[in-house]
């Protein structure tokens, strides 16, 4: 994920990647002509935006880590802008980690981004603190950008965002794959079910964005008195299709929750 999110960095600008797996470090340099940095406390020194594309159970640790270089920069002219993509960490516990009981949030920002900002297309959305420097705001904007669409949201929303959009494209696999069994099932080859399912969802989703027409809206353009659509839908219903949907997006915004405390 971050290497993905480097794609909007700015030409010229120099990247480095640090990663207890060296190997991985290396190859995330190589693949965008990148240098490695030794560890992530250098990482911390160097940085301008310092990306925390760390797991929630193992960001107090690294955090601990470079707890001593940033603070020193703190004070600096030119101090390093933590981004952490860690579900659930609060910007004001990961601030307190960093700086002590002298700290600022003005120096964090959270993001919640999601798998397909590695081909461009991700949702990403980013909270600071109201005293955040909004040329460093517009900043980090314009690199998340390239890796898809960046939506600056109350950090109160995070959670919900990760239960929605951060888990919801394995959703969304998973309703390919069943589209595509179904149509396996009325005798389609996998190949072609799964091509055509694939591309359902897409056009669906497109038809959503570019439209403007709700959900509803456009349902009711596909579904005729009697027809196919209508059977294919009361099937859904009968099997709670929507209920198990936002249950699914629950349990994942209920999990954030936790992993913050």
């Amino acid at each position: 994920m971050g290497s993905a999110l480097m794609k909007g960095v700015p030409a010229g600008t120099q990247i480095g990647f640090a990663d207890a797996d060296k190997a991985k470090a290396q190859d995330a340099a190589a693949n965008a002509g990148a240098m490695v940095f030794a560890s992530n406390a250098e990482a911390a020194l160097k940085g301008d935006f310092v990306f925390l594309a760390v797991k929630p159970q193992v960001l107090q640790t690294v955090l601990e880590e470079i707890a001593p270089v940033i603070r020193e920069r703190s004070a600096s002219e030119n101090p390093a802008i933590i981004v952490s993509m860690a579900a659930g960490w609060p910007i004001h516990k990961i601030s307190a980690i960093l700086y002590g009981g002298s700290g600022t949030s003005a120096q964090v920002v959270r993001i919640m981004p999601n798998t397909p900002a590695l081909i461009s297309y991700g949702m990403i959305a980013f909270s600071a603190a109201p005293e955040f420097p909004q040329e460093k705001l517009d900043e980090l904007k314009k690199i998340l950008g390239a890796a898809g669409q960046a939506d600056h949201v109350d950090e109160k929303y995070l959670d919900a965002v990760t239960g929605l959009s951060g888990s919801g494209p394995a959703y969304v696999y998973e309703f390919i794959d069943a589209l595509a069994e179904g149509g396996v099932l009325a005798g389609l080859p996998k190949d072609k079910a799964l091509s055509y399912a694939a591309q359902t969802v897409f056009g669906a989703a497109a038809m959503v964005l570019q439209t403007g027409k709700s959900p509803g809206e456009l349902k009711d353009m596909v579904t005729s008195p009697g027809g196919t659509t209508i059977q294919g839908l009361a099937a859904l219903e009968q099997n709670d299709f929507r209920g198990a949907v936002i249950s699914a997006v629950e349990a994942a915004w209920k999990r954030a929750e936790e992993l913050g405390k």
